[in-house]
């Protein structure tokens, strides 16, 4: 009787300190936070910073729209309303994610947060100082009536995470607890954290939400819109009253007194903008371009300055996207054939200087890359019957892209690629690639800009000896992104973006769900049972070896899949700047960090 009392006791006292548990300051998705409780900022910030100043960025495109939360607005939103890369300058997410850890988040203008084991749930206990650019007191109501409207409304990449909320309410004065429903996953209380913006309630009408707008929002980031010039040009101002400017996640951030956006036409336009100092910052993704573009005056007088960064991030894939909803790209072999024919080694010599590597894996460069690695017993039995969909030479971690003799017509490979493609139905009568009803295999590539103009052309050379047509049609921005929405191409070339914390985002790349879906980035259409079991073993992975073997089951099944002609990376970030504008010395996770830097004229 004295045991079970004592039992009975030890139990009460367990449920009480469970209780009583102190929310938390920080959530990651593996582990714990790597910052203390009492962090004072992010590692990769200068603290002491003095702000103000300006500084000028150029993009390519154009825009009609403040609002990016609806499907109108992609492609022709202004940036920086709602953009990672600048900052978020006008609506904020309720949690910051540090960029020196795979996936951890900290308090914005949620301050702490609470969670079960299960993360059934999430309550996020609002910043009692949090305030919209007009004073007023951002509250749990404007959270639930953000992601109410956004679930309703928002375009997917804000609509998705949504649908796996079964219930929201507001927990106290500055509560709210949202609970989740079965189709919610480990990862999702931080996508929900940080991926979603908070709007004010007592500002937007839900009716007209979904149209496109150049009202003057306002939103609860560090920076206001001083004017707009539609198309061409929007000018942010820092907003003196800001209420997180000495929050630990926002100090040494959001340096500027002054953004502008500068929009162009074209990438050679927005370059001599660069040049003449017009434009302050250009990050340079062409290796042939960062060698030889460089000799005008300001670079060579020092005024402006050349920097490379190394950041500790995966490959990532950037390739020719095979659109599987097209039926000459249904097959697998024809797939793998069309890969086999792409002369990597060619083209790196011809066109790049060999300053590329081939991409083999979408996690290349990382231990969640499944290249050269075989799958282990955990790995083989979290895969069970699906093993038998992977490619045998990428199972047992030998698979590789052949290496071709750089002639751009290696015989030996174009012979196994001729063979495969006679597996997907297709021969060589009178010099053309058929079927067996005597059609030419051919098809459209999709281009955006000059670079990737470049790289088809030197993919429809190769492909014109098997007899095979290739058109290359480049088009304008609206014309593309209309066309992307709706799927309206045959193959086009993209870039897959890899974290050491991939999530939800694969989801909307890969799911049988989004091929479905019209604005989706399922740009392949990839629509497999297999591939959407293994994206759930990642998604629902508790422990950090269970994740890294579940990501490689997933590259493995990607690599075998042939959904994509993987061409190369660097793995390096190359960055022009004037020399006015200075950045930390600490280098992140993940690489450079546009609010960390600074006007430095103003020291």
């Amino acid at each position: 009787m004295q045991a079970l009392r004592i039992a009975t006791l030890l139990f009460f006292a367990a449920f009480c300190n469970v209780a009583a548990a102190q929310p938390l300051y920080g959530i990651a998705m593996h582990g714990d936070p790597a910052l203390p409780a009492d962090y004072t900022h992010f590692p990769y910030v200068k603290p002491d910073v003095k702000k103000g100043g300006r500084i000028s960025y150029g993009v390519v495109g154009t825009f009609d729209n403040l609002n990016p939360f609806i499907l109108k607005s992609m492609r022709t939103t202004a940036r920086g309303m709602w953009d990672p890369d600048y900052g978020n300058l006008i609506y904020e997410s309720l949690m910051q994610r540090s960029r020196d850890e795979p996936f951890t988040l900290y308090g914005l203008l949620a301050q702490t947060v609470e969670w079960d084991e299960s993360r059934s749930f999430i309550q996020f206990n609002l910043n009692p100082n949090a305030k919209w650019s007009d004073g007023q007191p951002v509250t749990p109501e404007d959270v639930i009536f953000t992601f109410e409207l956004l679930r309703d409304k928002g375009r997917v990449v804000f609509s998705s995470p949504l649908q796996t909320v079964d219930k929201m309410e507001k927990v106290g004065e500055h509560g709210v607890r949202i609970h989740f429903n079965d189709k919610a996953n480990r990862e999702t209380p931080l996508i929900i954290a940080s991926s979603l913006p908070i709007l004010p309630k007592h500002v937007i009408d839900p009716e007209s939400f979904d149209r496109t707008t150049l009202a003057i929002p306002v939103g609860s980031g560090p920076y206001k819109v001083k004017s707009i010039d539609p198309g061409q040009r929007i000018i942010y101002q820092r907003n003196p009253d800001y209420w997180g400017k000495d929050i630990p996640a926002k100090v040494g951030v959001d340096n500027y007194d002054e953004i502008s956006v500068t929009y162009f036409l074209q990438e050679t336009t927005l370059f001599e903008a660069f040049k003449k100092g017009d434009i302050d910052v250009y990050p340079d993704g062409s290796p042939g371009h960062w060698q030889q573009a460089y000799d005008f005056p300001a670079a060579t007088s020092g005024a402006v300055i050349k920097d490379v960064f190394k950041p500790k991030l995966p490959s990532g894939m950037f390739g020719f996207v095979f659109n599987t909803r097209r039926p000459i790209f249904s097959d697998k072999k024809v797939r793998q054939g069309l890969t086999l024919a792409f002369d990597f080694e060619w083209v790196n010599r011809s066109l790049s200087s060999n300053a590329y590597t081939r991409t083999q894996s979408y996690w290349q460069n990382s231990d969640l890359s499944s290249l050269g690695t075989p799958a282990d017993a955990r790995e083989l039995a979290m895969l069970g019957p699906i093993k038998d969909r992977i490619d045998p030479d990428v199972l047992d971690g030998t698979y590789r892209l052949p290496v071709s003799d750089g002639s751009g017509r290696d015989r030996a490979i174009l012979r196994k690629a001729v063979d495969l493609l006679k597996q997907g139905g297709y021969t060589i009568r009178g010099e053309k690639m058929v079927d067996s009803a005597g059609r030419q295999l051919s098809f459209e590539i999709m281009t955006q800009n000059p670079d990737q103009e470049r790289i088809a052309i030197a993919y429809r050379r190769s492909l014109a000896l098997l007899g095979i047509a290739v058109t290359i049609r480049t088009v304008d921005d609206s014309q593309y992104q209309l066309r992307t929405i709706s799927y309206d191409y045959d193959m086009i070339l993209k870039a897959y973006p890899s974290s050491l914390s991939p999530g939800i985002e694969q989801v909307g790349r890969w799911s049988s769900a989004a091929a479905k879906a019209e604005g989706s980035l399922n740009f392949a259409g990839v629509a497999d049972p297999d591939v959407d079991t293994l994206m759930d073993h990642f998604l629902t992975a508790h422990s950090a070896e269970d994740f890294r073997d579940a990501v490689r089951s997933f590259d493995r099944i990607l690599i075998s899949g042939y959904y994509v002609l993987p061409l190369y990376h660097i793995g390096q970030q190359w960055v022009a700047r004037r020399s006015r504008i200075a950045h930390p010395d600490v280098l992140p996770l993940y690489g450079y960090q546009l609010p960390t830097w600074w006007d430095a004229s103003v020291q």
